[in-house]
């Protein structure tokens, strides 16, 4: 993508199209950019699959909402957590893709009608991209939020690709005992409980 020197005029016309969050998302994340890269990552059985969906839920306020579920596809257990979430309340701006390839996603971000907004990927180990290949997806579709979902080596996103996207990312997000603690370059900071109960046992 060819890029340009800016001037002050051209930094001063530029117009976001900013996320108004409100309540507890506006206490984690900030009001948010409705473009760039978030990564959410954590251990097995914390809430991650959980969160995101939550969270998927909650930008169908603000856009289409795309969720390739890479690693389980449809499944049991992956109807049951949408069923819980509640997304039939967002049935008309949320669709599940079921193990698409990122090739495959790129032909569907593409399309220049009914064209998400807001892309999910679950999780970002199973789309076996380079770091390079993530930033040409990225790069591609300038104006889509993408939000990765990773694995985890401890505290950390797993592998190198997962280490160097978490650089990049606009917003990070650890979730740990079924809470969400972010990091985000809109303001936010503070911890997002996914679950009460779940988190109550884990914390105390």
């Amino acid at each position: 993508m060819a890029r340009r020197a800016l001037s002050i005029n051209d930094i001063k016309a530029y117009n976001p199209k900013i996320l108004e969050f409100e309540g507890a998302w506006r206490d984690a994340i900030g009001c948010p950019e409705l473009k760039g890269t978030w990564l959410v990552w954590g251990g097995s059985a914390n809430g991650k699959t959980r969160f995101a969906l939550q969270l998927a839920k909650y930008l169908c306020k603000f856009g289409r909402v795309v969720y390739d579920s890479l690693e389980e596809g449809l499944s049991l257990s992956l109807r049951m957590a949408i069923l819980q979430v509640g997304m039939v309340d967002v049935r008309r701006k949320f669709t599940l893709l079921d193990k698409m390839r990122v090739n495959e996603l790129r032909e569907v971000l593409s399309k220049k009608k009914q064209s998400p907004n807001i892309v999910i990927i679950d999780s970002l180990q199973y789309t076996g991209m380079s770091y390079k290949e993530y930033q040409d997806l990225r790069d591609s579709f300038p104006n889509k939020l993408f939000v990765f979902i990773s694995h985890a080596d401890g505290r950390n996103p797993k592998g190198d690709v997962g280490k160097s996207v978490r650089y990049d990312a606009n917003v990070k997000i650890y979730v740990e005992g079924y809470k969400a603690f972010p990091q985000s370059r809109y303001g936010g900071g503070k911890a997002f409980t996914i679950w009460q109960e779940g988190a109550e046992r884990y914390w105390t």
